[in-house]
């Protein structure tokens, strides 16, 4: 069976909407919370694609987000293993970093809805072409520049880059279609965490394109599907069972 290994930074945001789209396909996930002191996967070859989501804090505040060396080290390892790697806001702005993008704190909080945008470089590419001209919620802390040689492939409104894609096996992701009109209620009452003031605003126009998002979400895991090749099952290391007489 395909799993996925999936990094939880809070409790409010997980895999959401796309949980749901991975069952459809018989994809099981298997969560790691390093936010809880557990322990990121130590090898990429027990799993066939790595997700990482979204974080209560900017990138760059590594005292917030202390497990940013380790998720590199695990990109490193699941690309090195041919496994896919898809990060979705704090994880698309990792892997922009990982590729040598410069990491900044502010600001705080970068919440919007927008249209996405196809660029020329993403003229070709399955999910920039699923998404462009699709109504999306940007969700980020911080900001991160895109790497030296690596263009966006969805842009929003004002032409900045929401979608990029640094590695062949790769995507970042700065708009949000994990998320569910429920996760943002649950950010507002998680505990120490700071929220966009329009937070409300952004939950009420959620609720009036519930339907549009979800069909959003089901047009960005068939792309991802063919672009990263999702359902291929990798090759994994046999378990053996100790027979004790």
């Amino acid at each position: 069976m395909k799993n996925y290994a999936v990094i939880q930074h809070n409790y409010s945001e997980y895999l959401g909407a796309i949980e749901h789209q991975l069952e459809l396909r018989d994809i099981g996930f298997s969560y790691f919370r390093p936010f809880v002191g557990q322990d990121l996967p130590g090898t990429a070859v027990h799993f066939d694609a790595l997700f990482i989501l979204a974080a209560s804090w900017p990138l760059a505040d590594k005292e917030k987000n202390p497990w940013v060396d380790g998720e590199r080290r695990l990109i490193d390892m699941f690309l090195k293993a041919d496994r896919p790697v898809v990060g979705i806001a704090y994880g698309g702005q990792l892997l922009a970093h990982h590729f040598g993008g410069e990491a900044r704190p502010e600001p705080l909080h970068r919440a919007y809805w927008t249209v996405a945008h196809a660029t020329e470089a993403g003229r070709d590419d399955p999910l920039a072409q699923a998404v462009d001209g699709r109504h999306v919620l940007v969700m980020v802390h911080g900001d991160v520049d895109l790497p030296e040689g690596v263009s966006p492939i969805l842009v929003d409104d004002e032409g900045r880059w929401i979608a990029a894609r640094p590695h062949a096996n790769a995507y970042a992701l700065l708009f949000r279609p994990e998320l569910k009109p429920g996760m943002l209620e649950d950010m507002v009452m998680e505990a120490k965490r700071e929220v966009p003031e329009h937070i409300g605003e952004l939950l009420a126009e959620f609720r009036e394109r519930w339907t549009e998002a979800q069909e959003t979400t089901d047009r960005v895991i068939v792309a991802l599907v063919q672009a990263l090749g999702l359902m291929k099952e990798r090759k994994k290391p046999p378990v053996f069972h100790i027979k004790v007489e």
